[in-house]
């Protein structure tokens, strides 16, 4: 099997010669194909079967315990100027990072098998959609993209009538975490990935092509690519709205991209509908909005904490069809990880008999891949070629005492600043200490392929472009109060504030203005069947000392960025200093 398109069958015959691949494989995607790569992977030991009676069609593979996570030190954007990356990435000159990729690709496919996997991020159909094609020689990585991507013989025909594709090339290697590098080239439209077979360096459509390629292309061609849940928020009335929204690592993002209303909404009417739960690309449409859709096909989730009680329709959809990564078994070949709630691990994530001392037995990093369509409150908008639009954009964080509970942007350059300032405090869980800031520009410090400076002027550009734009709000789950004991219940009832902020889009909410954003007024966050009624007062009081303290944190947040950053921020900034005072 080739393709139609001559560029795309260069290029593999040249990846497959350089490589000395001993076979080349084009992968189409079908159920027959899928079935014989996992029979393939259960024979040489890569994924071993899970109990079949409770868990049909799900297995389980251990990676090698030196390449569990994302590796951020080892990832490179290679920019022909330096600065066009920016400080926010780590950078390496093209000819440099082509010349030592080069030499660690020579042969390193001998005695392997060359898989070509065409796929589609976002519907087949979608104008919006990219497409790429990952070379690998990971039979792992072929059957994740599967569930991630829209993967195989209708991607490779959307290529071959656009013509153009990102191309991705990967290798396990040696899995040698000193011959470990994961490069970007932006200008090219390429990725290599060399030595990891961990989904986040090695599904090269995932967070290598869909946010820092695709935010590149974004920024060239009018539109963004973010770090974003997209939900639907539908009303007893039955009008769907929807809201993309951002939040660092641990603040509760998978959770509410499938948040369950509580019971009292439940039978009121209203529903939560999951378009996505990790990255949106939006685009300005003809009606002024911006369009949103989901590049991805699945979820890469993480397995430890997910329970009936944090998630229950993330565990509803993991008993079938889904490869498990590093987590634990039980002693009927279950899988199992910390949190869980049930059962008792047997087998580490290692293969060991557990033993506590070792340490957790699933890996802290363990996961879940699925079919997005296994999820109960799956959005048949997921698959809509012209997307969904968004009414509210959200940015979360984890703070003990600054942010209120919720706040709206004054207008979309002051959601723009609250986006370049979002920030989360450690826990003591994370890093031994306790309340140290770390920022995290839109959740997508890793993530953004060049200069955060250039991303934030480019948000303001589309934003300019925008004449029914989303209203920006800042949300905070984790305000605590003098005890230290969270405030706020969280968890579905996170859908309080969500009623609160699609009112504020319908004009159907007050609120007070303040010189740090838009407050709910009192008692317009409904709190009826709270078994225990939350100090509303603490969680959306403003203390003028330490908002002081956080915009001179924010302004030198901002200078690190240099020169390029918009004034428009700067000004935005000064105004906010001068108003509280």
């Amino acid at each position: 099997m080739s393709s139609k398109l001559q560029a795309l069958n260069d290029w593999v015959d040249q990846v497959a010669n350089h490589t000395r691949a001993s076979r080349v494989h084009w992968c189409d995607g079908s159920g027959d194909e899928n079935r014989k790569l996992i029979e393939a992977m259960l024979e040489s030991g890569d994924l071993e079967q899970l109990n079949p009676e409770t868990h049909p069609d799900c297995y389980l593979h251990r990676s090698d315990p030196a390449d569990v996570a994302r590796v951020e030190h080892l990832t490179y954007v290679c920019t022909e100027r330096e600065d066009d990356a920016g400080p926010n990435n780590n950078w390496m000159a093209p000819a440099e990072a082509h010349a030592l990729m080069n030499g660690l690709f020579a042969g390193c496919m001998e005695d392997r098998t060359l898989y070509v996997v065409p796929y589609c991020m976002g519907p087949i159909e979608s104008p919006f959609s990219r497409c790429g094609v990952e070379i690998t020689d990971s039979p792992y990585v072929v059957a994740n993209m599967r569930l991630m991507t829209r993967m195989g013989s209708d991607a490779l025909a959307r290529i071959e009538r656009d013509g153009r594709f990102v191309k991705g090339l990967h290798s396990t290697g040696d899995l040698d975490p000193d011959r470990r590098y994961i490069v970007h080239f932006p200008e090219e439209l390429s990725i290599q990935s060399f030595g990891s077979g961990y989904g986040g360096n090695a599904l090269l459509g995932k967070k290598c092509h869909a946010l820092r390629i695709a935010s590149y292309q974004a920024r060239t061609e009018g539109w963004l690519a973010e770090h974003m849940l997209i939900v639907g928020i539908q009303n007893p009335a039955g009008e769907i709205r929807y809201v993309a929204g951002a939040f660092p690592s641990a603040c509760g993002k998978t959770n509410l991209a499938m948040l369950i209303p509580p019971e009292a909404y439940r039978e009121g009417g209203w529903k939560v509908w999951t378009v996505g739960d990790d990255i949106c690309w939006l685009h300005p449409g003809e009606d002024g909005r911006l369009w949103a859709i989901n590049p991805e096909a699945g979820f890469f989730g993480v397995a430890p904490g997910t329970s009936a009680k944090t998630n229950p329709n993330a565990l509803a959809m993991l008993d079938r069809e889904t490869i498990f990564t590093n987590v634990a078994v039980t002693e009927d070949n279950r899988p199992w990880w910390e949190g869980l709630g049930e059962g008792k691990p047997a087998k580490d994530w290692r293969g060991r008999a557990f033993d506590p001392k070792h340490g957790p037995a699933a890996h802290p990093n363990s996961r879940f891949t699925v079919s997005i369509k296994r999820c109960p409150s799956y959005s048949d908008q997921a698959d809509n070629p012209d997307g969904v639009p968004i009414d509210a954009i959200v940015f979360g964080g984890r703070r003990a005492s600054l942010a209120p509970l919720v706040l709206e942007a004054h207008d979309w350059t002051h959601g723009v600043l609250v986006g370049a300032g979002m920030a989360s405090e450690t826990t003591a869980a994370a890093t031994g200490q306790v309340g140290i800031v770390r920022r995290d520009p839109m959740a997508m410090k890793p993530f953004c392929g060049y200069h955060f400076a250039d991303y934030w002027a480019h948000w303001l550009d589309v934003g300019g472009k925008l004449t029914r734009p989303p209203k920006i709000f800042q949300v905070n789950w984790f305000r605590r109060d003098a005890g230290g004991k969270f405030i706020w219940p969280g968890f579905g009832d996170n859908m309080r504030v969500l009623e609160w902020i699609m009112a504020r889009c319908r004009d159907e909410a007050d609120a007070t203005d303040t010189a740090v954003g838009k407050l709910p007024d009192a008692g317009a966050i409904n709190l009826e069947g709270l078994e225990e009624r939350p100090d509303m007062e603490e969680l959306l009081r403003i203390d003028p000392a330490e908002w002081r303290a956080e915009i001179e944190a924010i302004g030198k947040h901002l200078e690190s960025f240099g020169s390029r950053v918009p004034s428009q921020l700067h000004e935005t900034l000064g105004r906010i200093r001068e108003a509280i005072g």
